[in-house]
């Protein structure tokens, strides 16, 4: 017991610096990772409230399951009460970013939860279990360290009761972190996840950003000559370049490459705030360009499982000067159509027609898809070729669970088996469009039974009877796609459309495929 006000504050101090001890030998060491979390960002100091409640909601509903036998902690099925907040997209960002740090070190944190004996001493209910994970990870991320409020933020009682828990335990949890990296030998938690998923880390902070220019409305011209005002330099790569630069990309003359530390303070630029330079991944600029260069002025394109819209309005945009339309279909709610249209509006996209039946519904005989050439078919994919897994998500509409198959370093054999035979139906399907000349296929996986295989599969099955030419597999665009894993175009052109020597593939920018 302490009595007097002396040994309280050498108390204070004594524990504090056996934090700083033990936090020390838990996270140091560790160069890749500190390189990569400390590149001139500023110190972490913790996050909104709200933040902590969404990125524990989405943790719940993503977070590994186990038997009866080896579950340590159980969790509730209650998710919490969110704000409105969680509709900002940088609010989101930062939720599923946490989230999925989380994930990844789910049977660690809760080692140290049970290690620190925080479970099972603690009343906290079940529900809040999630709340724990998410708010320890960054507790630890933050070396134990209290979190900076800001002045007008509002406190929501469930974060403040699970920070007001941990603090009081801060010294058993950092000294339970330790003897966790002690026992895997590592230098720090981060060394102790799989090392297909430490590849995956290393390449999402070296890989750069890719934005396409909206040339409805502006010129790339113009667009380097904004950016140049706003003090960025027009480079030839932007590889191992730390400055305030940007690249046009050598397959796509309106895709801009810039370093990817720059996505903060280029998300602030009036370009991005008007939809004059839109943010998205290579792969899709891949896809809606080797459709441009398939068709004729009047030919039509249906779209299959776009994902996000900007793939869609940038199709629309490559053809403003044609008399192209440009189907979508399975957009099943009728509620979404109005948000769409004023999208397409802001964006200058004149030439987009919704239509709300799903691909296998629609018949290749349906009146409004007889002037059909090209058909872009997205499919569903395990994703592994994405480095960045939270910017999919937000961007693509992608599902959720995508960050576990990430946390594990790829998806079940079981998921990856349903996945093909999703993709080799929509295949089959869009072969049956006997007035459609080409079929461009563009997944963002890198494994061969949802690219390659399935399109040979595809076209060992197809009816030979139902078109003049049958499909044939274009292998002139291996020869691209090899540095892009994850494509393949089904072709069937007459001879004035086959000069496609410019084209680029579809597929993934963001995973070189290693030789």
């Amino acid at each position: 017991m302490l009595n007097s006000a002396s040994e309280v504050e050498f108390s204070e101090e004594k524990t504090t610096e056996e934090i700083s001890q033990l936090s020390s030998l838990a996270l140091s060491g560790d160069t890749a990772y500190s390189e990569k979390t400390s590149t001139g960002l500023p110190e972490k100091t913790g996050y909104p409230d709200s933040v902590y409640i969404m990125a524990a909601n989405i943790f719940q509903g993503i977070r590994f399951e186990k038997s009866p036998e080896k579950v340590l902690i159980k969790y509730g099925n209650e998710p919490l009460p969110s704000s409105t907040e969680s509709e900002d997209e940088s609010f989101q960002r930062l939720s599923y970013e946490l989230a999925f740090s989380a994930l990844k070190f789910q049977d660690i944190l809760e080692t140290i939860l049970i290690d620190s004996y925080i479970f099972p001493s603690t009343t906290i209910p079940d529900h809040l279990n999630s709340l724990i994970i998410v708010m320890l990870y960054d507790f630890q991320d933050r070396k134990f360290q209290a979190r900076l409020l800001s002045d007008n933020e509002e406190s929501i009682a469930e974060v403040l009761e699970v920070e007001n828990l941990l603090n009081s335990f801060k010294t058993k949890l950092a000294a339970a972190l330790a003897r966790c990296r002690i026992k895997h030998d590592a230098l720090s938690i981060y060394h102790i996840l799989p090392e297909t998923v430490r590849n995956q880390e290393i390449r999402a902070s070296t890989l750069p950003l890719y934005a396409w220019i909206n040339t409805c409305k502006i010129s790339p011209e113009e667009v380097y000559h904004s950016l140049k005002k706003k003090g960025y330099n027009k480079v030839k790569s932007v590889l191992h370049i730390d400055n305030k630069v940007f690249a046009v990309d050598q397959h796509c003359y309106d895709v801009l490459i810039f370093p990817s530390h720059l996505k903060s303070d280029l998300l602030n630029i009036d370009l991005f705030k008007d939809y004059k330079l839109v943010f998205q991944d290579k792969s899709r600029s891949l896809a809606v360009h080797s459709v441009k260069a398939l068709l004729n002025m009047d030919d039509d394109i249906l779209m299959v499982n776009s994902g996000s819209w900007y793939t869609v309005a940038h199709m629309s945009i490559l053809t403003n000067n044609n008399t192209s339309k440009i189907f979508v279909c399975g957009v099943q709610s009728q509620a979404k159509d109005p948000d769409l249209k004023n999208l397409f509006t802001k964006m200058g996209c004149k030439n987009i027609e919704i239509l709300h039946e799903t691909f296998i519904n629609l018949e290749s005989k349906d009146h409004r898809l007889q002037k059909v050439k090209v058909i872009l078919l997205l499919p569903r994919c395990s994703g592994l070729g994405v480095s960045n897994p939270v910017e999919f998500i937000l961007n693509e509409h992608e599902d959720t669970g995508l960050l576990k198959d990430f946390s594990q370093g790829g998806p079940s054999e079981d998921k990856l088996h349903i996945l093909a035979q999703q993709q080799y139906e929509q295949l089959t399907h869009a072969m049956k469009f006997t007035r459609a000349q080409a079929v461009v296929y563009c997944t963002c996986s890198v494994y061969p039974e949802e690219n390659e295989a399935v399109v040979k599969k595809a076209l060992e099955f197809q009816d030979h009877g139902t078109k003049v030419q049958s499909y044939r597999f274009f292998a002139h665009l291996r020869t691209v796609l090899r540095d892009f894993p994850g494509g393949a175009l089904v072709k069937n052109l007459p001879a004035k459309a086959r000069d496609t020597s410019l084209s680029p593939g579809p597929g993934r920018s963001h995973m070189p495929r290693s030789n």
